[in-house]
């Protein structure tokens, strides 16, 4: 009968070893707690709050938060938040998808050991190809924001367009957005055109 206690701990070590255990759990918890438990979010460019705190797990060699977490909990708090405005949910009824196209980070304050901490996720707007999230790291002792992430999510098996008309049931113009995030949004396009360039591709060509 040993085997018994055996054999689910050598899985659950096994889990934890050959992948990334506690995001895969933690992702799908999200969705579900943002599906079934929490109210829908009307309002497409309402500002919604993710609670976290920094573990033992998430510190680096100076003891503060590494900074690839700062990219993991903001994918899990985008995850609630697309959950919780219905963009997922219309996702899926289009048979389409959004995969993270581009980021990046502005990291202003450490973020601490048992420092609290909310991730504040808002969509700034949308193009032709994508919609454009902003997620801020406010550290709950003072208010600070620690750190400020954009995020492109890049709309295959559909346009934006089409998903906010899914959900507003009607066409809705997009927000004019912010003019730091259209020279990173040129940015990209110019380094896109200069790896197509690399790699002897056309122009015209569109990232995958």
């Amino acid at each position: 009968m040993l085997w018994l206690l055996v054999a689910p701990l050598a899985l659950a070590l096994a889990y934890f070893a050959m992948l990334d255990g506690w995001y895969l759990v933690r992702v799908p918890c999200a969705v579900l707690r943002a599906r079934l438990l929490q109210p829908p979010v009307r309002d497409l460019l309402a500002e919604q709050r993710f609670a976290g705190r920094v573990l033992p797990s998430d510190l680096d060699l100076l003891l503060h938060m590494n900074n690839a977490r700062y990219l993991r909990e903001a994918d899990v708090a985008r995850a609630a938040h697309l959950t919780r405005c219905g963009v997922l949910g219309a996702l899926r009824a289009l048979g389409a998808r959004a995969v993270l196209a581009a980021s990046c980070a502005r990291y202003r304050r450490s973020l601490r050991l048992l420092e609290p901490f909310e991730v504040r996720t808002r969509l700034l707007g949308w193009d032709d190809r994508a919609f454009y999230l902003e997620a801020r790291f406010v550290s709950l002792r003072d208010g600070f924001v620690c750190a400020l992430l954009r995020s492109r999510q890049h709309v295959l098996g559909t346009s934006p367009e089409r998903v906010v008309q899914h959900l507003c049931k009607r066409r809705v113009e997009p927000p004019e957005l912010p003019e730091d995030l259209r020279h990173w949004i040129a940015y990209n396009e110019a380094s896109s055109q200069l790896l197509r360039a690399e790699s002897g591709l056309s122009s015209a060509t569109k990232d995958q």
